[in-house]
C-alpha cells in the first residue's frame, strides 16, 4: 500500500486516505489555495482504486476540506473561522433518507415534538436518496458538534453500514429509526412480522382462504420480515402456503423498482393475466396498496368485492383512498418520541438496551370487507 496507508488497519481505505490529506494540511505540506494531485494521480500514490479516491474527496468537499473548481481540479480550502458553536446547546441531528417519504414525514414530526420538549435544538438533513450524501451528512453533523443522531438510513440491506459500524465502535449516541436487522445495533422501531401476521389473521378470521402477498421484490428483507408474519398466521391457522401466491414487483420492470406506488399500480394493471388470483391480497406497504388499488379500480374491479386488500404503515393517504384502505399502523408517535428520549439518555451516559421494538396496530376500513360483514364502524384491534 501506498504510503499514509496501512493494510492491516481495519478503517475503511477511503477513511484513511482523508485522514492523510487532513494531516498533510495540519502540517502544512498542503496549504490553503494549494491543488492537489489529480484523483488518478493520487489512486496510485496511494496505491488504491480509483472508487476510493473518489469517495474519500467526496467527504473533503462535504466537509469543507476541500473544494472543486469544474474542469480545474480539486483545491485545500481556507480554514473555516465561522464553525456553528453547538457548546452551549444541547442538539440532534436527524439524517432522514427522504423528507417526503409519508411514513417518515410523521416519524419526524414527533421527534421534532420530543426534541422542543426536552429543550433540544433540531438540524434536519436530507439525504435525497443518495448514500453518500447520507454518509457526508452524519460526518458533518459529527464535525459541528451535535450531541447525538437519529438516522433513517437509505440502505435497503437494512444491515449497518461502515459510517453507522464506526458511530457504534465509538459509542457516539445514535438511534436508527428505519428498520435495522443487526440485532447488535441501537434501533426503535415496529414488530414487522407480528404486523404480517395480524393482517394475514384478520383475513382468514373473515374467511378468506386463497390470501396472496405482494413482495417489493427479491433480497429485501423487511419485506421477508413482514411475509415470515403471513406464513406464521397461515400456519397456526392451518391453511397450506401456495408459493405461487406470493407476487415480486419490480423485477421485470426496473423502472418501478424505487416507487412503491409505481410498483402497486403495475401490478394491478396486470391483475387481470393472473391464474388463479388470490381473493385477499397482503400489500407489503399502504403506497403500494394505494397504486394496486387505483389501477384495479380502472380495470372494472371492486375492492373488496373482487379482491379484499391491506396494507402496512398507516400513511395518511390509506385513509383517504378511493376504497379507504385497511392496514397495519406503525406506531410513529411512541417511535419518534422514543428515538428522542433513547438519543436523551446515551447523552446521559446511561447504559440502555440495543433495541425497542414496539407492537403496529389493525385499522379496518372499507377495503378488507370486514364492514359490509360486520358495521359500519371503524374498528381498531392492536
Amino acid at each position: 500500500m501506498g504510503k499514509g496507508i496501512n493494510p492491516v488497519d481495519p478503517t475503511p481505505l477511503y477513511e484513511q486516505v482523508e485522514s492523510d490529506i487532513k494531516d498533510k494540511i495540519q502540517k502544512g505540506e498542503l496549504v490553503p489555495g494549494q491543488q492537489i494531485a489529480s484523483q488518478n494521480d493520487l489512486a496510485r500514490e496511494y496505491e488504491v482504486s480509483l472508487i476510493t479516491i473518489k469517495k474519500a474527496l467526496y467527504n473533503l468537499v462535504n466537509e469543507g476540506v476541500l473544494y472543486t473548481r469544474v474542469g480545474k481540479g480539486t483545491y485545500i480550502a481556507e480554514p473555516s473561522h465561522k464553525k456553528i458553536d453547538l457548546s452551549a446547546h444541547k442538539t440532534i441531528g436527524l439524517v432522514l433518507r427522504d423528507i417526503k417519504h409519508p411514513y417518515f414525514s410523521f416519524v419526524v414530526h414527533h421527534i421534532e415534538e420530543r426534541a422542543n420538549e426536552l429543550g433540544f435544538n433540531l438540524l434536519l438533513s436530507s439525504s435525497s436518496n443518495n448514500m453518500e450524501k447520507e454518509e457526508a451528512q452524519i460526518n458533518r453533523f459529527r464535525n459541528i458538534g451535535v450531541d447525538g443522531i437519529i438516522i433513517a438510513s437509505l440502505s435497503l440491506q437494512y444491515r449497518a453500514t461502515d459510517y453507522i459500524k464506526k458511530l457504534h465502535e465509538e459509542n457516539f449516541p445514535y438511534i436508527m429509526v428505519s428498520y435495522m436487522h443487526d440485532p447488535e445495533y441501537w434501533y426503535v422501531g415496529s414488530d414487522h412480522e407480528y404486523g404480517g401476521f395480524l393482517a394475514t389473521e384478520h383475513f382468514i378470521k373473515l374467511g378468506y382462504k386463497r390470501i396472496g402477498f405482494l413482495h417489493v421484490g427479491r433480497g429485501n428483507l423487511l419485506c421477508e420480515i413482514r411475509k415470515n408474519g403471513y406464513y406464521r398466521a397461515l400456519s397456526e391457522y392451518n391453511i397450506p402456503y401456495d408459493s405461487k401466491l406470493i407476487y415480486y414487483t419490480g423485477e421485470e420492470n426496473f423502472e418501478f423498482i424505487n416507487d412503491r406506488f409505481l410498483q402497486g399500480y403495475h401490478f394491478g394493471k396486470s391483475f387481470k393475466q393472473l391464474d388463479p388470483k388470490p381473493d385477499a391480497l397482503f400489500i407489503h406497504s399502504d403506497l403500494m396498496a394505494v397504486g394496486f388499488e387505483n389501477a384495479m379500480l380502472e380495470e372494472g374491479f371492486e375492492i373488496p368485492e373482487d379482491i379484499a386488500i391491506i396494507g402496512f404503515d398507516g400513511i395518511e393517504a390509506a385513509a383517504l383512498a378511493s376504497v379507504p384502505l385497511t392496514t397495519i399502523v406503525q406506531p410513529v408517535q411512541k417511535i419518534g418520541t422514543l428515538a428522542v428520549d433513547i438519543i436523551h439518555k446515551r447523552i446521559e451516559g446511561s447504559d440502555i438496551g440495543n433495541r425497542t421494538i414496539l407492537k403496529p396496530a389493525l385499522i379496518i376500513r372499507e377495503s378488507c370487507g370486514a364492514k359490509k360483514k360486520y358495521s359500519s364502524r371503524e374498528l381498531q384491534v392492536g
